[in-house]
Order: structure tokens, then sequence, then C-alpha cells
């Protein structure tokens, strides 16, 4: 007999994708009034979207598709940008659209609202396919109210979060979704094309797109029947790499880099992409055999990777060893969960540990249910739960835990959700459900923070200072007076040089895009240093003018390492005669100096730059 619940379960299976969208609609609605005030003030808090939207406006004002330099950073030569020009495609699309009915500002805040809920679709519909495909038809309800909470995922896909983080994020749900395919090879192209342009944007899923790759394999040597599925993937993975590389990759990206698709990684695809179609098309009947071929081209792969790219063996970004001690080791997200206060660990931890119960809670179902559901769950479960364990390695993990967490999370509730809702005293079942929904779908540590239950010390002084300087040094209302002064170069913080270039007319020197080493430790080494040092590393830069925000982040940074440095000697006031002060309104959070050519001789041209 067909109960109500049935009846409604079986409608929210057949509307799902009606449903989604919907979802992703309302979702948008509260991201966008939840914004709104950061919205119009262009509030670009990250460094890479600041920096991403001035990459979309040089092109749209003429700069070459494949130059990515930024020319606007150290001056005349510009920075090198790893990045590809994928994802200024949607801005640069919305901005087209929008000046034909509106202002260049109002367009560009009408692209950075809209842009980054763009890949928050595809994200909610491969997370629904995937809960259908392993849980139930019914369980991408549960995914999605997993996902609402998903703190670090919906920081990458909230208004003016216009870098690439989302679409990258949106790639690893597709090549999720595609592993749970039954369908063979439908998921091996799903995953070998998701694969491929997240590769295309960046190498930052590179880790999870090779376990997804593995799991795939392991997947055929269980059944030789999964050979369509590789020989698919395989294809799909050379062929969307290929075409990746040439349509994307920069002039500075054909040279054999390490950091993004060159032909470093695009030569590894394909050799890997041509033994993964070769061992499927083979596919020997015993699975030992499967497994050693598999090996084998493993080690091909990997031995080809080290003998004709061998300085890609050590760290992707390829900084020398000065500037990770000055620069890249001090990076916030660069370090592990454990050495980030408790009130990070809970926000980041919480839903990937869950969703990890519920991976391993699932495959267990699936095991007893049938083989080809068990290996699709597997495969699956592995590549979701491994970026809970990197969270000890970098914190950058966190968008992706929690990302590959949701479905996780929602399998613990929709199995356990019938044995609390039977439970015999309805007082008990009550509150086991409510239990059991709060804290499986990840919503109870935003919940015991927005109601006081959970709260951090109260901020000192000093931490309020910084946290003020922070947010009021990047702000439109506090660059405005900078704004003003004629155009040059300024010397300022590495975290204030993209939003510099993007909000005023003023050029800087480097931003922190690791490519750039020699800027980079020049900035750090000018700052922590002699006062003698940073006069030679500023007329080295032809710097017009010196500017620093005392008690931004890198600020205490600087006062911290270097006590004595030449940055500590600007803050109490011992000002050396080559820097002439230029007064800003008395609320202004900054100090600034224009720069005095050398005695007696003229300071030498500066081209204009370009972009």
């Amino acid at each position: 007999m067909t109960t109500t619940t049935d009846k409604i379960l079986a409608w929210t299976a057949k509307n799902w994708r009606w449903l989604v969208l919907i979802y992703w609609w309302v979702a948008c609605a509260w991201f966008v009034y939840s914004r709104w005030r950061g919205i119009e003030l262009f509030q670009l808090n990250d460094t890479d979207d600041n920096l991403r939207l001035a990459q979309v406006r040089a092109w749209m004002h003429g700069q070459g598709w494949y130059d990515l330099r930024q020319y606007r950073l150290d001056p005349p030569a510009g920075a090198n940008i790893h990045w590809s020009r994928i994802v200024d495609l949607p801005l640069a699309g919305l901005i087209t659209i929008l000046r034909w009915v509106t202002s260049g500002p109002n367009a560009e805040r009408f692209a950075i609202a809209v842009a980054p809920l763009l890949p928050y679709l595809p994200i909610c519909g491969a997370l629904a396919l995937t809960a259908r495909r392993l849980i139930h038809p019914a369980a991408f309800v549960a995914v999605l109210a997993a996902l609402f909470f998903a703190g670090s995922v919906n920081g990458m896909v909230s208004p003016t979060r216009i870098d690439h983080h989302g679409w990258q994020l949106a790639c690893l749900a597709i090549a999720l979704a595609g592993l749970a395919d039954p369908d063979r090879r439908r998921g091996g192209l799903t995953v070998g094309l998701a694969t491929a342009l997240s590769l295309s944007i960046g190498l930052e899923m590179l880790i999870y797109l090779a376990l997804a790759a593995a799991a795939q394999v392991l997947m055929w040597v269980d059944d030789r029947g999964q050979r369509e599925r590789l020989a698919c993937y395989a294809v799909s993975l050379a062929g969307g790499c290929t075409v990746g590389f040439l349509l994307f990759a920069s002039y500075a990206n054909r040279a054999p880099v390490c950091d993004a698709l060159s032909p470093v990684w695009l030569s590894d695809a394909l050799l890997g992409g041509a033994l993964l179609w070769l061992v499927a098309t083979l596919s020997p009947e015993r699975w030992t055999v499967r497994l050693g071929m598999a090996a084998v081209a493993g080690v091909i792969v990997a031995a080809f990777h080290a003998l004709a790219w061998p300085h890609c063996l050590h760290r992707l970004e390829g900084v020398s060893p000065e500037v990770a001690q000055l620069w890249l080791n001090n990076v916030r997200e660069a370090k592990p969960i454990y050495e980030h206060g408790w009130r990070t660990v809970l926000q980041v931890v919480t839903l990937p540990a869950v969703g990890a119960l519920g991976w391993l809670l699932l495959t267990a179902r699936n095991w007893r249910v049938e083989r080809d559901l068990f290996r699709r769950t597997a495969a699956v479960a592995v590549v979701s739960i491994v970026p809970l364990a990197l969270l000890l390695w970098q914190t950058r993990a966190g968008p992706s835990a929690q990302l590959l967490g949701c479905a996780g999370a929602a399998a613990l509730v929709w199995l356990l959700l019938p044995r609390a809702w039977h439970a015999k005293n309805w007082l008990v079942a009550s509150i086991a459900t409510a239990v059991l929904v709060v804290a499986g779908l990840g919503a109870a540590v935003p919940f015991a923070f927005n109601l006081g239950l959970l709260k951090s010390p109260p901020q000192t002084r000093y931490e309020r200072q910084v946290a003020r300087a922070n947010s009021l040094c990047p702000s439109m209302r506090a660059l405005r007076p900078i704004a003003k002064l004629p155009k040059g170069t300024i010397f300022t913080f590495l975290d204030l040089g993209p939003r510099i270039i993007t909000v005023t007319h003023h050029n800087a020197i480097a931003g922190p895009y690791h490519r750039n080493g020699e800027a980079i430790a020049d900035l750090m080494k000018a700052f922590r240093g002699s006062e003698a040092q940073a006069h030679q590393l500023v007329a080295k830069h032809r710097a017009d003018y010196l500017l620093i925000c005392p008690m931004m982040s890198q600020a205490t940074i600087f006062m911290a390492r270097a006590p004595q440095g030449f940055y500590a000697q600007l803050v109490r006031g011992r000002v050396p005669g080559w820097l002439q002060p230029i007064p800003l309104p008395k609320d202004s959070p900054f100090r600034i100096w224009r720069v005095r050519p050398a005695s007696g001789s003229a300071p030498p041209p500066r081209p204009d730059s370009r972009g």
C-alpha cells in the first residue's frame, strides 16, 4: 500500500530538476541580499578578485587573448600571471551586455554580483545527481540542504567573489557526478571533460582529479566491463586537455611551467590518456593482469614526468626559498587547519567530518545492495574523504572538503532518519530527528554561532585595530584621496597592489602572485630591511609614491619580524629625506609619501603601462 510519504518522495524524485532550479534561484537571491552592501561599495575583498577584474578590463581594452601579463603591476615589464581566460568570459559577457543599458561602473557591479552565482547552478545539479545515483532519487533535497550550510563553498560563489575557485568547484562536483553515473560511457566522458576544463582553468583541484582517475582505473580492475568508462575517460581527458591548451594557454603557459596547463601537464595527459585507452582496449580477463597493466601504465607516466620535467617534482609554484620564507609560508590559507583558531576549525571541519561518516555508512549499505552501486559509491567516497585529511596540510582544502562532504552528510541523514523518526516514544523521536537533521546537515555550528551558544573570546584592542585596518584600507572611501593624486606607481604592501590597480588609475609593484618572486621579495625586503636598502629597492622599481596602511595584517608581520626595519621606522615617524609627505584627510587610514628624485638628477623616463 502506497503511503503519503511514498507519494511525496515519488513526486520529489520526479520533479527534481525544477526543485534544484528553484533552490538555486532562492539561494542566489539570499546571497545577493546578504552581500548587497558589498556590491554597492564594490567590495572585492580578495586580491584575486581585484586582479581578475583588472585582467578582464585589460582584455576588453585591447590586450591580446593569449597575453595575460598584468602591465600595471611592476611596469613597464608587467607581472606574469599564470591564469587562463576561461573565467574572464562570463565577466566580460555580462559587462558588455549591461553596457547597452547602463553605465560602465554599474555594468561592472552587475557582473561582480551575477558572475559568481553562475557556477553554483552546476554545483547544485551535480551534487543532486550524485545523491540521486548513490543514495535515493529524492535524496537530493538533503544534499542541497547540506550545501546551504557549507560556508566555505558558498563563500566561493557569493557576489563579488569573481575569481576562478567557484568554477573549479563546479568542475569537481561534475566529476563526482560522473563517477557516480551508472552509464559507463557517459560517466567516463563526464569525468574526463570536467577534469580537462578544471585543469585548463588552474591546477588547484589536481589532487582530487587524480584520485578520480585512479578510482576509475580501480573500477576497471574490479570489473572488466568498466572498460568503456575507462576508454571514454581516457579519450575525453586527452582531447579536452589538448583543446583547453590550444584555446586558453597563455603565451607564458606555453613554456614548460609547473603551475598551469602547460606542455608539462598536457604531455602527461596525452601519455596517460593513450595508455589508459590501450589497457581498456585490451582488458584481459584476469583482474590480476589488469592490475599489473594499470600499475605499469602508472609507472610509465610517473617515470616520463620525472625524466622529462624534473623541475616539476617539487613545489609547483616554483618560488625560491627566500620568497617562500618571506611570503608564501606566511599565507594564512596555506597553513594547516590546526594552526587556526577553534572557531575556524569548527566552521571548516564539521561538515566534511560528518560527510566522511555518511560516506562510510553509505558504502557499507550499498555493498550489500549491488556490486556496481558499491563500486561507484566507494569511488566517490574515496575522492570525497581525502580532502578532510588534506586540511592537515593546508586550510585551502576547506571548500573542496565541504563540497565533497555534502553528499556524505545527506547520506548520513537519509539512512539514519527512519530509525530516529520511528522511535517508540514520540518525544524521543522528535528530538532525535531534529538533532540528526541539524547536526547531520552541518547546520549545528552555524546555528550555535548565530544564536550565541558558541562565543569567541572578546577581541583585544590590538585585534580590533587590525580588523579595522583590514576592512578600511581596501575600501573605496579610503582609496578615493589616493586616486585623486597624479598617476604614478605606488610602492606598497603586497595585498594592496591588486586593489590599487583596480579602483585607482595608479600602478603598483606586485601582488601575491608567485611567478613574480623578485618583485615580491623586493617589497618584503624593503619594508623589513634598512632605510638604505628600501631606498635602493624603491628606486629600482621607479616608484613615484610609497604607501603604507598601519595595523593592516601584513604590516603587523613587518613589525613582528623586523621591529627595527624600514616600515617600523616609518610608523614611528622616522621618515627619510627622500620621501616627501602628502597630506591626506584626518580620517584616512593611510600614510603616503612622494618619492623625491636623487639630488641633482631627474627621474628616469617611464613608458606608459599597457592594458
